[in-house]
């Protein structure tokens, strides 16, 4: 299976948001585009260049299928599921945890649209990159 650039470059900057300050990024440069870096060299630069720096193209859903990927899974059997798993590790106030594991308080920040939150439910974790990617 052929992984799309853009997920490539999505996920390069999904792992950039992993270091507040700056991150290492290796971004694509289209071979027109004059190039101040030497392929495959590893680059630092503030999150938001990172971001700034990600090749967007059309997508090419070819051999997608939405059964192919099971719907949130709890792996570790400790009755959080994937969701709720990730919202406990990115939030920067960290919600309680109910029982079933329903999140509740919490406050998490989109550097995407520069914006904070404070309901789980009004997060799309899953939607950062779509799975046809």
């Amino acid at each position: 299976m052929r992984i799309p650039r853009t997920a490539v470059a999505v996920v390069a900057a999904l792992a950039a948001l992993l270091t507040p300050t700056t991150a290492e990024a290796h971004t694509h440069v289209p071979a027109s585009a004059p190039q101040r870096h030497a392929p495959g060299d590893t680059v630092t630069l503030p999150v938001r260049d990172a971001l700034a720096a990600v090749v967007v193209q059309d997508e090419d859903r070819t051999g997608y299928s939405r059964d192919l990927f099971r719907h949130w899974i709890d792996a570790d059997r400790d009755t959080c599921n994937t969701r709720a798993e990730v919202l406990i590790e990115e939030a920067v106030t960290a919600p309680e945890q109910g029982p079933n594991c329903t999140l509740s308080g919490g406050s998490w920040y989109s550097l995407y649209d520069d914006t904070a939150f404070t309901q789980a439910r009004a997060l799309d974790i899953d939607h950062l990159v779509p799975l046809a990617d």
